[in-house]
């Protein structure tokens, strides 16, 4: 049967409550709103995406990064947007202020669930949570660098070339 729910969203998903990969769940989720410009669901995505980047940032200790991102994904979150893709929006938005708020005093990092309302797209979730050889609401690994590191140990060279060539392109427009 096929899913109500695009393919990208659910392995966010998955890796959100699941190895806690908050970098994979950013690329993933990126990926599919640059390929879905028009999509009603615009603002969710990037609100989505931004509260994985604030986890990503806040367990690494960078709180100024945390809390920008979760300011952010929470000007983005509309309740009736995230309701349609399944979530709880009311705890989830309680829950990502709370964050904000913990961020904001200097209180450690601590992983915080994103509520899942549908059932079939928690099943789901689950079941490609369970194809990564992760357990759904396990704790981030807090010991695993590559885990905590992933933006430092990705291959940028494409990006750094995409750069370069809009930069000339810029120029030679002058």
């Amino acid at each position: 049967m096929r899913s109500a729910y695009p393919e990208a969203y659910v392995r966010f998903l998955a890796h959100y409550q699941g190895d806690r990969d908050f970098f994979e769940c950013h690329e993933l989720l990126e990926e599919y709103w640059k390929e879905h410009p028009d999509s009603p669901y615009r603002d969710a995505w990037v609100g989505l995406i931004q509260a994985a980047v604030g986890m990503y940032h806040y367990r690494r200790g960078n709180t100024a990064g945390a809390v920008k991102s979760f300011e952010g994904s929470l000007r983005r979150s509309s309740p009736e947007r995230l309701g349609a893709l399944g979530i709880d929006a009311e705890l989830w938005l309680e829950r990502l202020t709370e964050t904000l708020r913990a961020a904001r005093a200097g209180e450690p990092y601590k992983d915080v669930d994103l509520p899942v309302a549908d059932a079939a797209l928690e099943a789901e979730a689950r079941a490609a949570c369970e194809a990564l050889g992760a357990k759904w609401g396990d704790p981030s690994r807090m010991e695993d660098p590559e885990l905590l590191h992933r933006h430092a140990r990705r291959d940028r060279s494409g990006v750094i070339e995409a750069r370069r060539q809009a930069y000339e392109a810029r120029r030679a427009g002058r």
